[in-house]
């Protein structure tokens, strides 16, 4: 099975720049409603997600720093500070658009969406989790109505036709 039926497009999709500034990943997450989004370069390489509590993380320890140092908290700061200075990269790793259907379930388990890159390593999309368990929803009926359907020709309705 091809991934390519679960993609969301890159250009549906809410992401960052790694040279956008933490006052600019803010305000497009808080816009588009968003807990994670994925993470590229200009060129579009995936480097990784951003998370609200990456987010969270960072401001607490530039509150405590600013604190330490007895320096006023001043949010104007986070225009010269960039995603990719504090970027985890290696969470949420992408699988390639050839991936297998199992592949994906497996890494649907641990990731709300999955990242897609082609073979030139180019980011072009997510698959969600929601995706990946509304197909093994449809596949599971369908198994069901196999079933069902294959029980229903081997029952003997010899006994009922005679009465």
């Amino acid at each position: 099975m091809n991934i390519a039926s679960f993609l969301i497009p890159r250009s549906m999709v809410t992401y960052l720049y790694d040279d956008c500034s933490v006052r600019q990943a803010l305000e497009k997450m808080k816009y588009h409603g968003r807990k994670a989004v994925p993470v590229i370069t200009r060129d579009n390489r995936y480097v990784g997600t951003l998370s609200d509590g990456d987010l969270l993380w960072y401001l607490t320890d530039y509150m405590k720093n600013s604190e330490k140092n007895k320096k006023s908290v001043d949010f104007r700061d986070l225009e010269s500070v960039f995603v990719r200075d504090f970027l985890c990269k290696g969470k949420n790793p992408p699988v390639r658009i050839g991936t297998s259907y199992c592949e994906l379930v497996e890494r649907a388990i641990e990731q709300n969406f999955i990242p897609v890159i082609d073979d030139r390593d180019s980011f072009i999309g997510i698959v969600t989790r929601k995706s990946v368990i509304r197909r093994l929803s449809a596949d599971l009926k369908q198994v069901q109505y196999e079933k069902l359907f294959d029980d229903l020709q081997e029952t003997d309705y010899s006994a009922v036709n005679s009465k």
